[in-house]
C-alpha cells in the first residue's frame, strides 16, 4: 500500500499542471459544500442567539388562558391553587433544572412614580431570593434584597438600567423613595444583565417577546406583593436549564407540575350548564375553564426556524454536489489517459509476475490521493470562502471539523468510485497487446 501511494504521489508531481486542473472540480465542489454547510451551521447558531440570548437558558412557564398570557388584573381565576412548597421542591429537583424561581408579575404596570416623574409600562415583580440569580442579573449598585428584607416585610424596591434611567435620569437612585401605586418603597439597589444581550427584533412577535425588558422592571420582594396588589395570587416560575438543548424537555416537566395546581380545565372541570356559567360571571373570580400554564418554549421557536433555513439551503448543497460529480468524472477521464499512457508499462509488469489486483490497487490508489489532495485544498478553500462570504455580507459562519473530515473522505470515496473503471481496465489488459502498444 506504501508503495502505491508512493507511486500515486511521482504520478502525480510528474504532471502536476494535469493533476491540479483534474482535482480542480474536487476542489471547487468540496469549496462549496464546506462554505454552504459553514453558513448554515452559523446561521442556526445566531437564530439561537437572538432568540434564547446570552445563554442562560430560562424557561418561563405563566398562566395562559387559551394562547394568551392571563391579564391578572382581569380578577383571580377559579380553580387555580397556590404552588405549594412540595411542587416548588419538584421543580427545583428536576433532572437538567439548575436553579428555579418563582415570581408574582404585572407587566405593563401603573404607578411607578418618583415626584411627578412616571414609568409607564413597566413591569413590577414580586421575587423570591433565587430570582437574579436564575434570570441572569446582578447588582450594579447598592445592594441586593436579604432574608431581613423578606421575614420582616420591607418595602424595599430593585431597579433595572431602564427604569432608572426614565426616574432618575443623572442621578443615584440608592436610597431613594418611589411609590408603587401609592405604596411608598426604598431603592435599596440597580440590576443589570450579566451578559449583554440585544435581542434582534425582526417582527412584531419577537416585539412582544422581548418589551418587557426594554420598558423598565421594578422588583419588591414576593412578602410585600400582598401590600401593592392582591394576596395569594398564583405564581409564576422561571428555571435554568443546566444545558440549552433541555430547554424544552425541562419546560414541559415543569409544566406538568405546575398544573397540578390546576382544577377545572377543559376536559376535566367544564362548566357544564348555562346556570353555572351566569354563577361564575357574578363571583369575583375569572373563569378558569381554559387557563393553565404554559412553558414559553423558545427553544421550539429556534427549531423551527432553523428547519426552515436548513430546507432552504440543503437544495444549494445538492447543487453544489453536481460538481463533484464533474470533478469525479474527470477523474476517471486523467485515469483513463493515464491507464492508456502506461499501457506498456502495465504490460511489462505483468510479464515480469504482477497479478491483477496489484494493478487494480495501484490505479485505485493514484485515484484516491488524487481526490484526497483535491479533497484537503477544498476545504481549505472551502474556509476561507467561508470567512470571505461572512466578511462581505455580514452572514455568520461556524467551520465544522466533522464536516471537514467527512467531506476529504467524501473525496477520496469519489476517488475510488471513478478510478474503478480506468483501474478495472488496466488490471484487465493483455500483456501481450499491451507490450506491443505504442
Amino acid at each position: 500500500m506504501l508503495e502505491n501511494i508512493r507511486l500515486a504521489f511521482r504520478g502525480i508531481w510528474s504532471h502536476k499542471m494535469r493533476s491540479f486542473l483534474t482535482m480542480l472540480g474536487i476542489i471547487i465542489g468540496i469549496a462549496s459544500i464546506i462554505s454552504i454547510a459553514s453558513t448554515i451551521q452559523g446561521t442556526n447558531e445566531q437564530i439561537k442567539q437572538n432568540l434564547i440570548g446570552a445563554g442562560n437558558n430560562n424557561v418561563d412557564v405563566r398562566l395562559y388562558q387559551g394562547e394568551s398570557e392571563y391579564w391578572m388584573d382581569n380578577g383571580l381565576p377559579d380553580n387555580i391553587s397556590v404552588i405549594s412548597d412540595e411542587q416548588k421542591e419538584q421543580i427545583r429537583s428536576l433532572e437538567g433544572v439548575e436553579s428555579a424561581t418563582f415570581y408574582n408579575r404585572r407587566g405593563y404596570a401603573d404607578g411607578i412614580t418618583y415626584r411627578n416623574t412616571s414609568l409607564d409600562s413597566g413591569s413590577v415583580y414580586g421575587v423570591d431570593a433565587e430570582f437574579l440569580k436564575t434570570k441572569g442579573y446582578v447588582i450594579q449598585n447598592g445592594r441586593d434584597f436579604v432574608e431581613r428584607d423578606f421575614k420582616e416585610f420591607r418595602k424595599v424596591v430593585l431597579l433595572d438600567d431602564v427604569a432608572v434611567q426614565t426616574l432618575f435620569p443623572g442621578d443615584n437612585p440608592v436610597g431613594k423613595t418611589i411609590e408603587l401605586r401609592g405604596e411608598p418603597f426604598t431603592v435599596v439597589g440597580c440590576i443589570r444583565k450579566s451578559d449583554a444581550f440585544e435581542p434582534v427584533i425582526n417582527s412584531l412577535e419577537d416585539y412582544y417577546t422581548y418589551n418587557q425588558n426594554t420598558n423598565g422592571i421594578v422588583l419588591i420582594p414576593d412578602s410585600t406583593w400582598p401590600v401593592v396588589y392582591n394576596y395569594d395570587e398564583p405564581e409564576e416560575v422561571s428555571v435554568m436549564a443546566s444545558e440549552t438543548d433541555l430547554m424544552s424537555s425541562v419546560g414541559k416537566k415543569v409544566e406538568d407540575i405546575m398544573n397540578q395546581a390546576v382544577t377545572g380545565q377543559i376536559g376535566s372541570g367544564m362548566i357544564d350548564s348555562e346556570e353555572e356559567m351566569m354563577d361564575g360571571a357574578g363571583s369575583s373570580g375569572a373563569d378558569s375553564g381554559n387557563v393553565s400554564y404554559k412553558a414559553a418554549d423558545l427553544l421550539k421557536t429556534v427549531k423551527n426556524l432553523q428547519k426552515v433555513s436548513e430546507n432552504t439551503n440543503k437544495q444549494l448543497l445538492w447543487i453544489a454536489s453536481i460538481s463533484l460529480l464533474v470533478g469525479g468524472i474527470g477523474v476517471m477521464n486523467i485515469m483513463l489517459v493515464s491507464v492508456t499512457e502506461r499501457t506498456s508499462e502495465i504490460g511489462l509488469k505483468k510479464a515480469i509476475g504482477a497479478r491483477k489486483n496489484r494493478i487494480l490497487w495501484q490505479f485505485l490508489t493514484e485515484a484516491a490521493v488524487l481526490t484526497s489532495i483535491g479533497g484537503v485544498l477544498g476545504v481549505i478553500a472551502g474556509v476561507i470562502l467561508s470567512q470571505v462570504i461572512s466578511k462581505m455580507s455580514q452572514t455568520p459562519v461556524a467551520i465544522s471539523v466533522p464536516v471537514s473530515v467527512l467531506a476529504v473522505v467524501f473525496s477520496m470515496a469519489i476517488g475510488i468510485i471513478f478510478g474503478l473503471l480506468p483501474s478495472i481496465k488496466a488490471a484487465n489488459l493483455n500483456p501481450i497487446d499491451a507490450l506491443r502498444h505504442e
